[in-house]
C-alpha cells in the first residue's frame, strides 16, 4: 500500500451507496465530506448509483465530480436503489483508471463500497472505511419474519467484517457504534469520528430576527421511516393537555408519511400537525430556530446530525433513549430522554418542558449549542485529511 504525499492535494474516490439527492444522515456526510475536501484543494470524485433507469453518467457538480452508475429499483423502498456486481465491476475498474486515486473512502460494505474496496485492494490504493448503518436499518423493507431477519443481520454483520477488515483504517459516528462494530463484526480497530458539523451555520446571526411560532411547537426532522417512529411523536402530542395547544411539524418525506397523515386524520390533529415535506437548508436552518423542542423518536440512529443541527440552533431536545441518542442529552440540562416507543413518558416530558418558563427551556437551548462544539466539521476534515494522507489508528485514538 502507498502512503500519499503528506504535501501535494490528493486525488480521493469517495463511494457512496447513498448520496444526494437521498435524504438521510450517510447521504448527507457523503455531500458535506466532498464538499469540505474539495474546499482544502483536493480532487474529488464520488462513486453513487443513478436515481432513474438507463446508462451510468458523469456529473460534475460544485461539491466533486460525481459518477453515477447504473441502478435499479427496489418494491419495497421509494428511493433506494441497487446496484448489480456484474454490471458495475468493470466500470469501477475503468474509473480506477482513469482517477487514480490515492485513497478511497468508502461509506459502507455493501455494493459499491465493497466493490471498490476490492479493486483499491488489488491496486495497493489506500482504504478508509466508515459506516454508518446497522443491519437493524435494513428490517422495515424486508418482507419476512423477525427469526429470518434477525440471521439476515448476523450474516450482514460478518459481511461488514470481512469487507471492512481489509481497510487500512475503519472509522464510524460514535463511541457505541465502534462498540457494536467490535462486537458483532469483530473489528479490533474502529476509530469513533463525529460526521462533524458546521454548527455556525445554525446560529442566529448578530441583528437577525425570525418571528417564533404563536404556539408551542415540538420539530421532527429525518426520513419518514418505519425506525423513526414518528407514530410515537404524533400519539404523544395528541395526549399533551388541549389547553397547551402543542403543534408538531415534521420535514422529511418516506415511505411511511401516507400512514402517518392517516393517524393525524384519525387523533384529529389535522390543525396542529403539519407535514413539509423536504426543506431547503434555509428553510430547515428557520424550522430548527423556530421550534421550542426537537424530538427524534428514532431507534436506530448511529449519530443523528439532525439532532446535532438543531442543538447548532440552541434548540433544547426530547430523544429516545436508544442507540446514540443518549450521547447528545445531559439529562436536565439541555434536554431529557425518554423511554424508546412510550408515547405517555413523551407526552409527560414535553408537557413538562412546555410548561418550563421561558428563560429555563431557552437555558436549555445554550447548553444544547455549547456540547456541539465537540462535533465541529472542520475538526472531522482535519482528521479525515490525516487518515488519508497515512495516519493510523493507533496515531488518533484517545
Amino acid at each position: 500500500m502507498t502512503i500519499p504525499d503528506s504535501n501535494k492535494p490528493l486525488s480521493i474516490l469517495i463511494a457512496a451507496d447513498t448520496y444526494p439527492p437521498h435524504v438521510n444522515g450517510a447521504a448527507q456526510f457523503g455531500y458535506r465530506l466532498a464538499k469540505g475536501m474539495t474546499s482544502r484543494g483536493h480532487s474529488v470524485h464520488v462513486l453513487a448509483c443513478r436515481q432513474d433507469k438507463g446508462r451510468s453518467f458523469t456529473e460534475f457538480r460544485d461539491e466533486a465530480t460525481v459518477h453515477r452508475l447504473r441502478s435499479h429499483s427496489v418494491p419495497t423502498h421509494d428511493y433506494f436503489r441497487i446496484c448489480f456486481p456484474w454490471e458495475i465491476k468493470k466500470e469501477i475498474s475503468l474509473l480506477f483508471d482513469k482517477v487514480k486515486p490515492d485513497v478511497v473512502h468508502i461509506q459502507s460494505h455493501y455494493m459499491i463500497g465493497e466493490h471498490v474496496l476490492y479493486e483499491a485492494v488489488k491496486r495497493g490504493v489506500r482504504i478508509v472505511a466508515t459506516n454508518h448503518f446497522m443491519p437493524e436499518n435494513l428490517n422495515p423493507f424486508l418482507p419476512f419474519p423477525q427469526w429470518f431477519k434477525n440471521i439476515i443481520g448476523r450474516i450482514s454483520w460478518k459481511d461488514m467484517g470481512k469487507v471492512m477488515g481489509k481497510a487500512d483504517v475503519v472509522t464510524t459516528p460514535t463511541p457505541l457504534a465502534a462498540k457494536a462494530m467490535h462486537e458483532h463484526a469483530f473489528l479490533r480497530k474502529v476509530l469513533p469520528l463525529s460526521n462533524g458539523i458546521d454548527s455556525a451555520a445554525y446560529e442566529l446571526q448578530p441583528g437577525e430576527w425570525i418571528e417564533p411560532h404563536p404556539h408551542p411547537t415540538v420539530l421532527f426532522v429525518g426520513r419518514l421511516a418505519e425506525e423513526k417512529h414518528v407514530d410515537v411523536l404524533i400519539d404523544a402530542v395528541a395526549k399533551t393537555p388541549a389547553a397547551l395547544n402543542v403543534h408538531l411539524e415534521i420535514i422529511g418525506g418516506g415511505e411511511v408519511r401516507p400512514a402517518l397523515e392517516a393517524r393525524v386524520a384519525r387523533l384529529g390533529l389535522q390543525d396542529r400537525v403539519k407535514f413539509l415535506g423536504l426543506a431547503s437548508d434555509e428553510e430547515l436552518r428557520e424550522a430548527y430556530i423556530k421550534a421550542d423542542i426537537f424530538c427524534m423518536p428514532g431507534t436506530a440512529e448511529l449519530q443523528s446530525l439532525v439532532t446535532l443541527e438543531a442543538m447548532s440552533a440552541s434548540t433544547p431536545v426530547l430523544l429516545a433513549n436508544a442507540m446514540a441518542l443518549p450521547h447528545l442529552v445531559r439529562d436536565g440540562q439541555n434536554g431529557f430522554l425518554f423511554t424508546p416507543n412510550d408515547s405517555e413518558e413523551l407526552a409527560a416530558k414535553l408537557t413538562a418542558m412546555l410548561e418550563m418558563p421561558s428563560a429555563e427551556l431557552r437555558a436549555m437551548g445554550e447548553a444544547s449549542r455549547k456540547m456541539v462544539v465537540t462535533h465541529s466539521i472542520e475538526g472531522t476534515l482535519a482528521t479525515f485529511e490525516e487518515l488519508y494522507r497515512g495516519a493510523r489508528y493507533e496515531d488518533l485514538v484517545v
